[in-house]
């Protein structure tokens, strides 16, 4: 089974390694990562959320991805993710699309852009949010801003110090 999932991915955490491992359940892995370019327009969108550039967040990718491939015995590919809907909508051997609960209406969208290119639906894997420690979920964001670790774990703020 061909798998695809797509993502900034930075920095990676607990949340994705939810989403690698139903992934890697599931069969061989094709992870869009997204390019500079589209990240310049999620930045566009959230003007303070800062993402790193392409080749540092592939290579942490590859690091993360390889130790999954190697537990499941699967292949897996890194390949540029130029614009939201990507290569799942465009490539036949996908049977399915592993998706974050907020990125599950661009799966529907994928799958009606397949659909009019007269390939099969994908079937949707909506992996739920990884829980922090504080009960809210685990999010890049939320990493970035030093509020969790990747794992969930409360930071000590500033004023609790």
């Amino acid at each position: 089974m061909d798998v695809a999932l797509g993502g900034t991915f930075d920095p990676i955490h607990d949340g994705h390694r939810a989403l690698f491992d139903r992934a890697f359940e599931l069969g061989s892995v094709t992870v869009g990562l997204t390019t500079d370019e589209l990240a310049a327009s999620i930045r566009a969108e959230t003007p303070d959320r800062s993402i790193r550039p392409y080749e540092a967040r592939r290579a942490d990718l590859a690091a993360a991805l390889a130790e999954y491939a190697t537990t499941y015995d699967r292949g897996v590919t890194i390949e540029p993710l130029a614009e939201p809907t990507g290569i799942a909508s465009e490539r036949e051997s996908f049977e399915y699309i592993v998706v974050s609960p907020e990125t599950a209406p661009t799966a529907a969208t994928i799958n009606d852009r397949r659909r009019d290119r007269g390939l099969d639906p994908l079937t949707i894997e909506v992996v739920e949010h990884v829980r922090a420690a504080d009960g809210d979920i685990i999010s890049s964001t939320r990493i970035r801003r030093g509020e969790i670790d990747p794992h969930g774990q409360v930071r000590e703020s500033d004023t609790e110090k």
